[in-house]
């Protein structure tokens, strides 16, 4: 159910859609189920959600976990004081944004996106958690390409990935 999109969002780049699991119920319920599971009993207190499609499965997580959900936005669409932490993804740069009363110091949280690519989002994202003060408890993706060795950049942290290409 993950198409592949050629030249999208750039030539060169194949993205990977995931947007017909989205569209099927229990294909849907099943990814929500195996991102949530390894963070079942650790406590966490809130999921940091990377724009946009880790909002669509990072909320659904948090409210299984029965913890909050954090927005990580590109800039300019938070309304209230921001932190924020620029990256580079494999077609470009861009930045990330959190508001910095998000999470209190001490608070556990689990960082949910939909693909691990080259790792640049989602370091951008850890950087943004640890400047709040919050204890990483650590990373879920849908998705890794593992060709592009995203992992490399989150050395050291705890991942988790439901599928594997």
């Amino acid at each position: 159910m993950i198409r592949d999109v050629v030249d999208f969002p750039s030539e060169g780049i194949t993205f990977k859609d995931i947007t017909p699991i989205l569209g099927h119920g229990p294909s849907f319920g099943a990814a929500i189920g195996a991102l949530a599971a390894p963070w079942e009993d650790k406590n966490v207190a809130k999921v940091l959600g990377i724009e946009a499609r880790g909002f669509l499965l990072g909320a659904p997580v948090a409210d299984r976990l029965g913890a909050g959900f954090v927005p990580v936005r590109k800039p300019g669409k938070l309304p209230v004081e921001v932190l924020g932490a620029d990256y580079v993804l494999e077609y470009g740069t861009d930045r990330l944004e959190v508001h910095r009363d998000s999470v209190a110091p001490g608070e556990r949280v689990v960082i949910i996106d939909d693909v691990l690519a080259t790792g640049g989002t989602a370091a951008a994202a850890v950087r943004l958690a640890s400047a709040l003060g919050a204890e990483l408890v650590g990373l879920g993706f849908f998705l890794e390409i593992e060709a592009l060795r995203g992992r490399d950049r989150l050395e050291g942290q705890v991942l988790a990935t439901v599928v594997r290409c």
